[in-house]
């Protein structure tokens, strides 16, 4: 981090800063015209950057990073962070937390201190009348302020901890529905709640775990597809927080033994967010799992999502087939249903008519008629099916081949002049075939309609901020085959190291790796004689295909993961 040379900063007006955290995407102009109309209906005006934070259109890191831009002031990271205190004696810690500000160190006869607002003049001169030196602001996040006091001082508390104070004491046991209906609908745990899903927006999480055990409370975040333990609150409080979310979740509270499902829309940090909630009884208490689906950051573009240029035109000049069957195959979690929304994307054109029949419906799409299966009314895949083809559909896609009555009416769809894509649970592309097969359909049926599957997986991508290339052995060249993938050029790999920006991690996202069997005259033959996967795996082969793990070994060699993380999602070696 490069220090400043001035020592004063130059003042910054809230318009300025309101069309800064426009142009950088980082908050809507809907949402700043609103905020604008709120402070003007105030007596005393709010400043800006507090308001925004306050309100949740703008993460604190986000605010901290525009602040840094606007001002010309360096960033501070969380390393950057002492962890001792500096000037103990003479600075005391209530203050430090009043002013959200954190000195870091000396250099010379200055004393670099990061601040949440470095504007803020009467505490910069503070703590240089205390200090006896020059002060030089950088610009620090709240939250990474409060735990470096935190961790200095040990006297206050994290956010969390700030909040639970606020909860009276015995109240966390109560569990009679009543007690748990006005538990639940305080400040406190409304609080916590929304602390919680705050902190997996600003962690990137896809999905939220809160588990009740005997002695705690587990809160985990499932980050790039991993789960990370976070901050919770004491076990106590398990009965009042999950009824928070059942509530939000139009979920009855008084039903505790029998699984719930229900959906949640907020609005967090500026973000619009479907939440998917799922409950199920354990032995302690209910298992609640949030599903975090954000609309605006969902990418439906193949080359984004990592296919390779020429799976791509592949792909692109399949989806033109006005007939016929697509698969994406994989386990759960694995990217299948963005995939087929990616290619629904691009049927979407006035001309055809598109329906889907999904459990849940994922993300709400322009233009697409979706519906949402409900078994419980009978409302199933089959049953939806056989209304949809009533419909005159140009395309279908169908969420799930769960059975076989789904699969034959998706192969008489198919057979009749419909564009149909689904998924399927299986290991691989070649898998497939065989699956259906198994579950009973015909084999001269599948040949006539099945045009392509795509099997796929997920691997984590490297920060590109930390990430540092190496030289394999040979041995480890030679016998994971990476020559004859590296184009002729010198074997480079790369490793996750872990920095700030990638929260020690060493990744940042994720990208499908992927391979795409494509049916022609000698797999046709093979599924006629009812051959195993490895028959068709090894046909496809000769056709051309590449599989997941070499694909992933390419995307290693470019620098994009590394291969630890291919064969951990391939499981090759």
């Amino acid at each position: 981090m490069e220090v400043a040379e001035q020592a004063e900063v130059a003042p910054l007006d809230d318009k300025a800063l309101g069309r800064a955290l426009v142009e950088a995407g980082r908050l809507s102009e809907t949402d700043l015209a609103r905020v604008e109309r709120m402070r003007a209906s105030q007596v005393e005006e709010a400043p800006l950057a507090l308001l925004l934070v306050k309100l949740g259109l703008v993460s604190e890191r986000n605010m901290a990073a525009s602040l840094a831009e606007l001002l010309q002031l360096p960033l501070a990271v969380a390393a950057d962070y002492p962890e001792t205190p500096e000037l103990e004696s003479a600075l005391s810690y209530r203050f430090l937390k009043d002013s959200q500000l954190v000195p870091l160190r000396r250099e010379d006869n200055v004393l670099i201190v990061a601040m949440a607002n470095p504007q803020d003049r009467f505490a910069a001169e503070a703590v240089a009348l205390a200090a006896d030196c020059e002060v030089r602001p950088v610009v620090g996040v709240g939250s990474e302020i409060e735990s470096a006091l935190e961790r200095m001082y040990g006297e206050g508390q994290s956010q969390m901890g700030d909040i639970l104070s606020d909860v009276a004491p015995g109240e966390e046991s109560e569990e009679s529905v009543e007690l748990l209906m006005d538990m639940a609908s305080g400040a406190p745990v409304i609080r916590l709640v929304n602390l919680i899903i705050q902190r997996a927006v600003e962690a990137r999480a896809s999905d939220i775990h809160i588990e009740p055990f005997e002695n705690s409370l587990k809160v985990r975040y499932r980050i790039d597809g991993v789960l990370k333990e976070g901050e919770a609150p004491p076990v106590k409080m398990s009965p009042a927080v999950i009824s928070r979310i059942k509530i939000m979740a139009r979920l009855n509270i008084a039903e505790r033994r029998l699984p719930q499902d229900g959906r949640i829309e907020l609005r967090v940090q500026g973000q619009d967010l479907d939440v998917r909630v799922s409950t199920v009884p354990t032995m302690h208490g209910e298992s609640v799992v949030l599903r975090l689906l954000n609309r605006e950051s969902v990418s439906l573009n193949f080359v984004e999502l990592g296919f390779a240029e020429d799976t791509r035109q592949v792909l692109e000049e399949l989806l033109k087939i006005p007939n016929g069957m697509i698969l994406a195959t994989g386990p759960t979690g694995s990217g299948k249903t963005t995939t087929l929304y990616t290619a629904l994307h691009r049927l979407n054109t006035p001309e055809r008519k598109v329906i889907t029949v999904e459990d849940p419906v994922e993300y709400q799409l322009e233009g697409i008629n979706q519906i949402q299966a409900k078994s419980s009314i009978g409302l199933t895949f089959a049953s939806a099916l056989r209304s949809i083809v009533r419909q005159d559909p140009d395309v279908i896609m169908v969420g799930e081949m769960r059975d076989l009555e789904t699969a034959r009416i998706c192969i008489q769809s198919a057979l009749t002049g419909h564009l149909v894509l689904s998924t399927l649970h299986t290991n691989d592309a070649a898998s497939s075939v065989t699956r259906l097969l198994e579950m009973g359909v015909e084999d001269y049926l599948l040949t006539s309609t099945l045009n392509a599957v795509i099997g796929q997986r997920l691997v984590r991508v490297l920060c590109s901020h930390c990430k540092e290339v190496y030289t394999p052995l040979p041995e480890v060249v030679a016998e994971l085959g990476l020559e004859r993938m590296s184009g002729g050029k010198p074997v480079q790999l790369y490793r996750a190291r872990g920095c700030e920006h990638c929260q020690g991690t060493g990744y940042h996202g994720r990208v499908v790796i992927h391979e795409l069997l494509q049916m022609n005259d000698e797999i046709r033959r093979l599924t006629l004689k009812h051959a195993d996967s490895g028959q068709i795996h090894q046909a496809a082969r000769a056709a051309g295909m590449r599989t997941m793990y070499e694909d992933g070994c390419m995307k290693a060699l470019a620098g994009i993961t590394n291969l630890e993380e291919v064969i951990r999602v391939t499981q090759e070696t």
